[in-house]
């Protein structure tokens, strides 16, 4: 696989050794936590800790480059968005108002607003570097074996296991249609215009949807050959029996919701009032 797709990169880190299960419920735990405060400090708290998590995975930024910028992008839009359909929300919610630009008609910039928005961009900070770590450093049939250990149906969880695998199958291919494409002329790198490169890409993805249906018409096929869900329930070749250190991720995560708890008593609710 190519150090540039997004997925799984086998590796011997720390990560990489947690079992799945213990995981994806530290995942589904901080996220929770993250999601249902507005506590700005625990937000810095956990987002520089998501992103040191980068670090301990051995994660270089070319593998999570292209993504990372598609999200930077619509996370901007939603602040902007959030912000033009309601530019006093944080003055309601912080219930004060300290003007720092007049602006034309309803759009004043407000302290308490971009107080909000900056809680807002946080909590993108803190669950997006959480889940693309689980990704990377999760092998897809572990996964599967750990959503199965959740209660998922075991056809689910093959599903969703297949579809991690096949995610860097389809980045694979368009990487090297692209570079097929840039050889017989057509400029798709960023040195060629906006209008050149979209166009390109055009012409690539609906060959490669097509390809990718045919792919998983093979694969579907082959799995009914080999009477794949027609028992109930069944055994998992990569299932990992739980040690030490994964009980211990796994009430480091119990320990973050506790935390939010604890911040909802302190701040009467979920949101962290610095104005008052």
């Amino acid at each position: 696989m190519s150090q540039q797709t997004l997925g799984y990169h086998p590796g011997q880190t720390v990560l990489h050794r947690i079992n799945a299960t213990a995981k994806m419920i530290f995942l589904l735990l901080a996220t929770v936590a993250a999601m249902t405060t507005y506590d700005t400090r625990y937000l810095v708290v956990i987002a520089v800790s998501s992103l040191f998590l980068f670090k301990l995975g051995n994660i270089k930024w070319h593998q999570i480059s292209f993504v990372m910028t598609f999200i930077f992008f619509f996370s901007i839009l939603n602040v902007v968005v959030s912000y033009l359909f309601e530019p006093e929300y944080g003055v309601r919610l912080y219930e004060s108002r300290h003007v720092l630009f007049n602006g034309w008609g309803r759009f004043t910039v407000t302290q308490e607003e971009l107080f909000y928005l900056l809680n807002l961009s946080l909590k993108y900070v803190c669950t997006i570097p959480l889940a693309i770590t689980f990704l990377l450093t999760t092998n897809p049939s572990n996964f599967a074996s750990s959503l199965n250990k959740l209660g998922v149906s075991y056809k689910i969880s093959y599903a969703v296991a297949l579809a991690l695998r096949y995610i860097p199958d389809i980045q694979e291919d368009f990487f090297s249609i692209s570079q097929a494409q840039q050889a017989r002329g057509l400029e798709m790198s960023k040195k060629g215009k906006l209008s050149q490169r979209i166009k390109g890409i055009s012409q690539i993805i609906l060959p490669l949807i097509f390809s990718s249906l045919d792919r998983i018409d093979t694969i579907s096929t082959a799995m009914e050959l080999r009477r794949f869900g027609q028992k109930k329930t069944r055994t998992w070749y990569t299932a990992e029996p739980y040690r030490t250190s994964d009980y211990v991720v796994i009430g480091f995560g119990i320990l973050l919701c506790m935390i939010t708890l604890g911040l909802f008593y302190l701040n009467g609710g979920r949101f962290y009032n610095p104005f008052h």
